[in-house]
């Protein structure tokens, strides 16, 4: 119930008026807002670390949520308030190292971007050599059992050898079956 509160009365509601200032083109009613969405910002983040630590407080969910509506209320103006007081005159005084650390941070964080591309990239290649020359070792085993088995086809000693796995292939590859020893030791013995 209160998170469903905060969320339709702490950010629905203002972004639906901050939309009518918008085609309105008030400028008064523009600032009002933008001061609204500055306070809510800041009050979102810090919002973060204290639901940690003070969520145990009587009461506490209640009174964000009257928080919120004092911020929103056009009477109190708490927003505004709070703006024009501790807002603008901190960042007035800190814009230029706020300024100078997103800078920083930007090119830091476009060096870091930079530097794991990078090393991805690297680990994908090595990644996919280790895959082709396990693959080609695979590759070489097949066309080697291959080949043990044409040298054996074409010397005519087969059985003596080729593993059988092997014999069951070559026959099964050829269009007329050959007779296996045995039968032909059989017939040969019957004709003597």
């Amino acid at each position: 119930y209160l998170f469903f509160s905060r969320l339709i009365f702490g950010t629905l509601y203002p972004a639906y008026y901050s939309y009518k200032a918008v085609k309105s083109k008030d400028i008064k009613e523009y600032v009002k807002w933008m001061m609204y969405w500055i306070i809510f910002a800041l009050f979102t983040t810090a919002e973060t670390f204290t639901d940690i630590f003070l969520c145990w407080f009587p009461f506490y969910y209640e009174l964000k949520i009257a928080f919120v509506a004092w911020l929103l209320s056009p009477y109190t103006k708490g927003s505004s308030l709070l703006y024009r007081k501790f807002v603008h005159p901190t960042l007035s005084s800190k814009e230029k190292e706020i300024d100078d650390c997103l800078i920083q941070a930007k090119d830091r964080s476009y060096d870091a971007l930079v530097h794991f591309g990078k090393r991805g990239l690297n680990v994908a290649a090595t990644a996919a050599v280790m895959a082709a020359s396990k693959g080609q070792g695979a590759l070489s085993e097949r066309l080697r059992s291959f080949s043990m088995q044409d040298l054996s086809t074409i010397r005519g000693d087969s059985s003596s050898t080729v593993p059988p796995s092997v014999t069951v292939r070559t026959s099964s590859k050829q269009s007329h079956p050959k007779p296996s020893r045995s039968a032909s030791e059989g017939t040969g013995s019957s004709g003597k």
